[in-house]
Formats: C-alpha cells, sequence, structure tokens
C-alpha cells in the first residue's frame, strides 16, 4: 500500500504543546486529531463509509482509510443472531475479498486508502471545535479521577465567583469546586479572591463533565480540621468521635483519648485556646465546645449539655431517650437559644434527651406511672393495688408482664403462684386480642404485609402511617427522617431511630442491586 500522504510535522509539535500545557497525555491530543480528520473525511467522502484516519506519532504523517468488514457470501447474523442487510459501503463478501488477499476470513478487515482531504479555512475550524471539545472531554475525566478519590478530604481554595448565595472556588488552579448555598456557612460573607477551606462532598459525573461539590456546614468538615490543626488527632492518638453543628453559630465535638494519661479535651484546645481558635477563625466564629467521649450515656449526657449543670439523668436504654433533670436556673442554659443546646447535645449522642426542672421532672414521673396503672387496670382487669406493685416493679407495659419468668411475679410481695400464673395468661390473651384487631385494622386501611410486619415501628406507628398514607415498605423507605418524626411525632421518634429506621427500609433496595 503506498503512501498517499506526506509527513506533517508540525502536528506532532501541536499534540506535544497542548500536551504539556493542559497536563494531560498526548496520545489523548494525538486521538483527537483523528477523530477530527475522520469527521472532516466523511463530510467529504460521505457518511456512509466506515473511515478510519491514523496519525503517526513521530512525522505526522495522516493516514485516511475506508475500512470494510469480511461477511460471509450468504446470510449475515450479528453475534445477537439477529439476520441484517448487506451493505456495500461498510462490508465486502468472503469471496471479493479473497480475491484480494486469499489470508482474509469473515470478521477481517480490509482497508482501501483514501487521498488526503484539503484542510481549508471551514475543515479547519470544524477540525479545531472537535480537537477543543475532546481535550476538555479528557481533562473533566482527568479532574473526575483525580478529585473521586478525595471525596471526605479538605481542599483549598480561592473563590472564583459568588452566584445566589452559592459560591464556586478555585482548587488549586487545577478544577473548580461549587459549595451550594445550603452547604455554606450562614451569614458567613465570602468575596472574589477570599481564600477558604472546604470537604469534598461528592463528585458528579455528568456525560464529558464532572463537578465537584464542596461543603463548609457538615459536620465531617469540623471533624476533618480538628484532623489538620491538631497533631494528636493527625496522628490518631485522639480520635474525634463524635460532632454536631449548628453551622456559624455553635458546635459540640467529642474526643476520644487512646492513651489515657492524655487530656483529650485539653489537647484539642491548646494553650489559652490557641488551637480551638484557628479552626474557630476558619469557620467564621463558630462556638465550639469540647467534651471527653466516654462510653456511660449519662456521664456524656451531662457533659454534652454543659455550660449548663446537670442534676440528674435518666436513662431509657431501649428507647434510647434521656431525661436531664436541672435546677430551675439552669434550665435556660440547658435548653439553650431556640433549643440549641439540648439540640446539639442530642445530636452528639444520637439519644432523644428532654431536659426538665425537678418539679417537672416529679410531674412526668407522676404522669407516667398513672397512665401504666391504668393501662394495666384496663388491659389486665386488676384491682389498683396490684397495678401498683406492677408499676412499682418496674414493669412498664403488657409484653413485660406475658414473657417474663414466672418467678419474677411471684418474687413481688404479695404474689403467689396462682397469682402469677393468671397475670401472665391474662397478658398474653391481651396482646392476642390486640395483635387480631391491630391484623384487622393494618388489612382495612390497606397496609401491606411487609410494613405491618416491619421491625422498630410499633402497632400504633405503622397505624399511624397508614392513615397517612404510608401503606408499604417502598413509601417507608421514600420518606426523609423529617417526614417520619412530622407522622410519628417528636414524643416517638428520635432523629437517630428515624434514620436507622429508613435505612432498614430502603436495605431491599441494595438486595436487589
Amino acid at each position: 500500500m503506498s503512501k498517499l500522504s506526506l509527513p506533517r510535522p508540525e502536528l506532532v509539535a501541536i499534540a506535544s504543546s497542548v500536551s504539556s500545557e493542559k497536563n494531560i497525555d498526548s496520545e489523548i491530543v494525538f486521538k483527537a486529531l483523528e477523530s477530527a480528520v475522520e469527521k472532516v473525511a466523511k463530510n467529504k467522502y460521505g457518511y456512509d463509509y466506515n473511515i478510519v484516519a491514523s496519525i503517526n506519532r513521530k512525522d505526522g504523517t495522516i493516514t485516511i482509510l475506508k475500512r470494510l468488514l469480511v461477511v460471509p457470501n450468504d446470510k449475515i447474523t450479528t453475534t445477537e443472531g439477529e439476520e441484517i442487510d448487506f451493505d456495500s459501503n461498510t462490508m465486502i463478501r468472503l469471496k471479493d475479498a479473497q480475491k484480494l488477499d486469499s489470508s482474509l476470513e469473515i470478521g477481517s478487515y480490509i482497508d482501501e486508502e483514501l487521498l488526503p482531504v484539503d484542510f481549508g479555512r471551514a475543515n479547519f475550524q470544524s477540525v479545531r471545535q472537535i480537537v477543543l471539545q475532546k481535550i476538555k472531554s479528557a481533562e473533566k475525566e482527568k479532574e473526575y479521577n483525580e478529585f473521586a478519590d478525595k471525596i471526605s478530604t479538605i481542599v483549598n481554595g480561592v473563590v472564583k465567583r459568588v452566584e445566589y448565595g452559592s459560591v464556586y472556588v478555585d482548587i488549586n488552579g487545577k478544577a473548580e469546586g461549587l459549595i451550594r448555598r445550603n452547604e455554606t456557612i450562614p451569614r458567613e460573607n465570602l468575596h472574589v479572591g477570599d481564600r477558604i477551606r472546604a470537604l469534598i462532598l461528592d463528585v458528579k459525573r455528568d456525560n464529558n463533565s464532572s463537578q465537584i461539590l464542596l461543603t463548609r456546614s457538615h459536620p465531617m468538615f469540623l471533624a476533618k480540621l480538628f484532623e489538620a490543626e491538631i497533631p494528636e488527632v493527625y496522628e490518631g492518638i485522639i480520635e474525634v468521635k463524635s460532632v454536631a453543628r449548628d453551622p456559624g453559630s455553635r458546635a459540640k465535638v467529642a474526643v476520644l483519648a487512646q492513651d489515657s494519661s492524655i487530656d483529650p479535651v485539653g489537647a484539642c484546645v491548646g494553650m489559652k485556646g490557641s488551637r480551638i481558635q484557628n479552626i474557630v477563625n476558619e469557620l467564621a466564629g463558630e462556638k465550639i465546645d469540647v467534651i471527653e467521649w466516654t462510653t456511660n450515656i449519662a456521664t456524656l449526657a451531662v457533659d454534652a449539655l454543659s455550660p449548663a449543670k446537670v442534676s440528674k439523668v435518666i436513662v431509657d436504654e431501649e428507647a434510647k431517650k434521656i431525661d436531664a433533670i436541672v435546677e430551675d436556673d439552669q434550665l435556660s442554659l440547658a435548653i439553650g437559644r431556640h433549643g440549641q443546646n439540648v439540640r446539639l447535645a442530642s445530636q452528639l449522642l444520637g439519644w432523644g434527651i428532654d431536659v426538665m426542672s425537678e418539679d417537672q421532672s416529679s410531674e412526668k414521673r407522676q404522669k407516667d406511672t398513672k397512665e401504666r396503672i391504668e393501662k394495666f387496670i384496663n388491659a389486665l382487669d386488676i384491682d389498683d393495688v396490684i397495678a401498683h406493685l406492677l408499676v412499682a416493679e418496674g414493669f412498664s407495659d403488657i409484653e413485660e408482664i406475658a414473657y417474663v419468668d414466672i418467678d419474677e411475679l411471684k418474687a413481688i410481695e404479695g404474689f403467689d403462684d396462682e397469682l402469677a400464673q393468671e397475670l401472665q395468661s391474662r397478658a398474653k390473651d391481651y396482646l392476642e386480642k390486640e395483635k387480631a384487631s391491630f391484623n384487622k385494622e393494618s388489612q382495612k386501611i390497606g397496609i401491606e404485609e411487609n410494613l405491618a410486619s416491619f421491625e422498630g415501628l410499633t402497632a400504633d406507628m405503622i397505624l399511624m402511617l397508614g392513615n397517612n398514607g404510608i401503606k408499604t415498605l417502598d413509601d417507608l423507605a421514600d420518606l426523609s427522617s423529617d417526614e417520619l418524626i412530622d407522622i410519628l411525632g417528636t414524643d416517638s421518634i428520635t432523629d437517630e431511630q428515624a434514620q436507622k429506621i429508613i435505612m432498614s427500609a430502603r436495605a431491599h433496595w441494595f438486595d436487589k442491586e
């Protein structure tokens, strides 16, 4: 096959120059040039042909080929078994191909070299446009690959522009990141040219583009700032266990030292607050409370509610709720402005926290006791004395009485074997009736079995969901935690419990995938 094209050394120079300037592989530039040449060639010879262009990487010689696929002499089928018509523009019969080269077989290609195309002004513009598009796509691909591995890490940047509350950031001259309005720190005024740090929240890919999403309001950003500013955290000597933020206003951070001889709070705060001040400055003056993490949830709750002084805590491990009792003069401090202090403490622990005074606590205990007594009297058909004894022994619901070891009931003062047996029998009968009633009501509402039997929700909760149009597991999975709390009420469920329930409801989606 004779060469119809002449060397074009300027193409090699262009590829080398663009590769160096854009910091991308020169092979990407050559591929872009070849793609552009193919388009120009198809404009000349016809789009029906399979045109293939190649550029010699050493001397820039352009070769343009018309490529034909060798197909059977009779019926032509795809790999899926579908029969297709013969196309003389892109195919050649085996018998005709072997006249040219006897070694050819079905599936081989035969190439015919075409005359070079004239790169006039119009064609040059077309080539330029295609090459620029391909290079831009390659840059975006490179950008995506580089930053996709850096999700949840902090980057430095300069504010390029601010539009409708969203901030566009030049990340070290390599890429552009976006801090959406809801990911900025409220009331923080950023201006073009400001140097800032942000956390890479996500890197999204859309066709040939990528978008780097940043955040300055996420709790993880604060955790990563601790890692960046405090050597002991960076080295793993101190671990950030939990973070709760009201961005731009206040935050609480729980830290744990791996070595018991180290004061984790003191190490994070630094001499006269020097270490924590750098982080406060980065977060536009956000006040930060640092507390020591402990597995003792009561102690952790007391510390988390600082600066308020807590007199006593009552922990309900099953419901993951805490009642924090404080003196009257500490009540507003414990709750905080607009409930901020108790809300952040609750987020830090992942438990629901109710702050109340001694009088409020006493009223609540009396109310709870009265409700339990009335429930036992009505459900078990017993007198006031027996109901009082059950509550005094710590029984809080019918299920406990139905399935507790019979000896525990017999051990209650004044109870004998006969009374204990009778109480358990009545409790089980009550639960059976409640179950039958629930099944009837749930079927009437139209609640599907996968939701009716879902663990983590009580029968009353499931019926409440059904009456609000949530009748399947997918309906529940589609809710946000806030929507679930709105339906069930803040007294019934905490934010963390709501999140766990929803993630559990979504589990079957991932199982299918």
